[in-house]
């Protein structure tokens, strides 16, 4: 694998970082800038509405740019985003900067994976991929606890001044090993991605999307709140708890994926998405009892993000039937769906954090992931109904 590939993942770790860190983070920025926490939790729906929006939209107004500048004024923005984290003055700022780095997020991942591809040959293009994408898993192992730790014994803001000199270390490896000759693609226009909107089946499965992978955030965007003022954790022990979490969540990742193989996405997606309700619900339960919760944080962290792979696999499936001709737009499209649901189950946990209790954020979340279950059943009900069709005819 050539060594631009490293650059790519090291960008994506430091990206990865800066997206999932902040929810360690709450409490500490709360006090600080003297906000409540569900205001605190708009860092995390704000980021994510930058990203829902910088993936198609940006995406499609860069798509002439050169692919090595693009890359590299991206890493400029996310390194300028977190500088102005770093020295935010206000709470509105914050805010400011979180956007601007969600923006950066959204177009990176979505030229990236084109960007890896081009960087090898067409065996092992898969490969170069999930080297990439190494860099976020990564990131949810090491760099959020990491980052978490030095919020809890340097101050919040040292986090993102350490993020930035990541970032810089990544844009200067691309700027170095990255070609400056990729081919490029042809650029999809608004038009095209909001023609893949009018596609009844591929909405399913971005409300599948939003709905089943934001449940979670209800509760996971107050997780450090939840595990100091309900189960009774020191803030220096957050840190580890999130550190197990990145743990189980790369171990379910992978196991996601091989479900999504053997059984077939929907399927795998009705198992993983009971588990996770089921988990959500247990939380609720054991969050009071420090040992127990620890217990369910590291099980939930693997039915938390296990059902990545499967909606990801879906949607191109669905895709390559529905709308042969945008299956790289739908599935980008996909990306911003993810992050459409971050926002609103952030959005919906702080008005129940501001309304009720901390600890209710769970059972609501397990609610939410059970209508994704719905709907993930009538989705396969739809291709069950599609394949009898087509054999009748």
């Amino acid at each position: 694998m050539p060594l631009a590939l490293w650059a790519l993942a090291l960008s994506a770790f430091a990206i990865g970082t800066t997206e999932f860190v902040i929810v360690g983070l709450i409490p500490t920025i709360a006090n600080d800038l003297s906000v409540s926490l569900p205001s605190a939790g708009l860092l995390v729906s704000l980021y994510a509405l930058g990203v829902a929006v910088g993936a198609p939209v940006l995406t499609a107004l860069t798509g002439k740019l050169n692919r090595k500048w693009l890359l590299i004024g991206l890493m400029s923005l996310f390194i300028l985003g977190n500088m102005l984290a770093w020295i935010a003055p206000s709470y509105e700022a914050l805010i400011t900067a979180r956007i601007l780095t969600g923006l950066a997020h959204g177009v990176f991942f979505s030229i990236g994976s084109t960007i890896a591809t081009r960087l090898v040959s067409k065996e092992k293009e898969a490969s170069a991929i999930a080297l990439m994408f190494t860099g976020l898993t990564v990131a949810l192992v090491t760099g959020v606890p990491l980052g978490t730790w030095i919020g809890q014994h340097f101050g919040w803001r040292a986090t993102f001044l350490v993020v930035s000199a990541l970032g810089l270390v990544a844009m200067i490896g691309s700027a170095i090993l990255v070609p400056n000759n990729l081919p490029q693609s042809a650029s999809a226009s608004l038009v095209k991605q909001l023609s893949v909107l009018a596609k009844p089946r591929l909405l399913l499965v971005y409300a599948m999307t939003a709905i089943g992978y934001g449940g979670t955030f209800v509760a996971f965007t107050f997780l450090a709140s939840i595990l100091e003022s309900v189960s009774g954790f020191p803030s220096s022990a957050i840190g580890l708890i999130m550190l197990v979490y990145g743990v189980s969540v790369a171990v379910g990742n992978i196991y996601g994926g091989k479900m999504a193989d053997r059984m077939g996405p929907v399927a795998a997606l009705s198992y993983l998405f009971v588990a996770l309700a089921a988990e959500l619900f247990l939380f609720y339960f054991t969050a009071p009892y420090p040992w127990l919760a620890l217990a369910t944080v590291l099980i939930w962290g693997a039915f938390a993000f296990g059902n990545v792979p499967g909606l990801q696999v879906y949607v191109v499936q669905i895709a390559e039937r529905e709308a042969p001709h945008a299956v790289d737009v739908a599935s980008g499209l996909n990306i911003a769906a993810f992050n459409v649901g971050i926002a609103l189950g952030a959005l919906i946990g702080g008005h129940i954090v501001d309304k009720f209790q901390l600890i209710d954020t769970a059972w609501v979340g397990g609610v939410i992931v059970l209508v994704a279950f719905v709907l993930t059943r009538f989705s396969g009900y739809l291709d069950n109904r599609s394949v009898a069709e087509r054999a009748a005819a």
